[in-house]
């Protein structure tokens, strides 16, 4: 396949895009590059794959990309560029509406028109969509209100392309995803900051939270799934609301105590945490957990759990920032 990776120098796409390359897909990409966290990691995944992979990282945005010189010849759009993090979206919710949703359309609006008629697009939800529903949660029940305008962004964009002309669509639930390369604005990122560092970070909830950490690795797996069953049309008889769509869990399958995280990550450092306990923030919710029955079908099968992960994190992280 010829595969287009919006966001690929962010994490996930990153680590899509060399695992895709090494299967033996042709893989390019774009990203805008944008400030809200560190742009020199987002440039280092870039030269990574530029210079280790022959991979080009186009520097676009979105909202003004030409969809119809990009999409020549492309088999499959992995769109994974948005705003994220709920919390950071209650201060700045413009952002997620203009990027996630308006941005997301106009890819949309590219790949109707200019895309030729095999080009299928998976792309990036979040359990954030799943806010209110039991647990575990599935793909099955109906989403309530989302807490947050990321979530609610991305629930946005299940709508826009369960109801799009694009011929097969998926939409990718991502749970808590982390490893090597990481966000800086993500939990693992920051605690081993603050752990390094020697400085007190914040747990919300009074560390009452649980969490569907997922390995970075466990997520490219299941990317990788989605996209051949899309490709080969193999989706699945059950469809969302009777057009060619489809919602996909990736989760590792089991929660994890915030405070037992905690303990894994100082373990691998060797050092205390010093961190105090705050209330409930508006945009969490105390506990995720994913049911990943119907990816299973299709051959999801995750392998690392969380002692595991944190410590490949820990390495590279000791690596990159050259901590001893």
């Amino acid at each position: 396949m010829k595969i287009l990776i919006t966001g690929q120098a962010g994490m996930i796409g990153f680590h899509c895009a060399k695992q895709l390359k090494q299967q033996g897909h042709f893989v390019l990409g774009m990203d805008n590059f944008n400030d809200y966290y560190d742009v020199g990691l987002k440039r280092e995944r870039a030269r990574i794959l530029r210079d280790d992979y022959d991979i080009d990282t186009i520097e676009d945005d979105l909202r003004d990309f030409n969809w119809s010189w990009h999409l020549d010849g492309v088999d499959a759009v992995l769109h994974l560029a948005a705003y994220a993090n709920p919390r950071h979206s209650l201060e700045d919710p413009t952002q997620y509406i203009e990027t996630n949703i308006s941005g997301t359309q106009r890819l949309i609006d590219g790949v109707v028109q200019f895309g030729h008629e095999k080009c299928n697009v998976v792309y990036a939800s979040s359990s954030c969509v799943m806010h209110g529903q039991p647990l575990p949660w599935n793909e099955h029940d109906r989403p309530a209100h989302q807490n947050n305008p990321y979530g609610w962004s991305k629930r946005a964009n299940e709508c826009q392309f369960m109801h799009s002309k694009i011929n097969n669509t998926a939409g990718l639930r991502f749970f808590t995803v982390y490893g090597p390369y990481g966000r800086p604005d993500m939990a693992l990122f920051k605690f081993a900051d603050a752990i390094v560092q020697q400085y007190e970070f914040e747990v919300y909830n009074y560390g009452n939270m649980k969490r569907d950490f997922t390995y970075v690795d466990d997520i490219v797996n299941g990317v990788e799934i989605v996209l051949n069953n899309v490709h080969n049309s193999k989706l699945g008889n059950e469809t969302v609301d009777g057009s060619n769509h489809q919602i996909y869990n990736i989760g590792y399958g089991e929660q994890v105590d915030l405070m037992h995280f905690v303990d894994c990550i100082s373990t691998e450092f060797g050092r205390e945490p010093m961190y105090r306990k705050m209330p409930k923030h508006p945009a969490d919710v105390p506990e995720t957990w994913s049911d990943t029955t119907k990816l299973q079908a299709l051959g999801y099968k995750p392998t690392t759990p969380i002692e595991e992960g944190v410590k490949h994190f820990v390495d590279w992280y000791k690596e990159y920032y050259k901590v001893n």
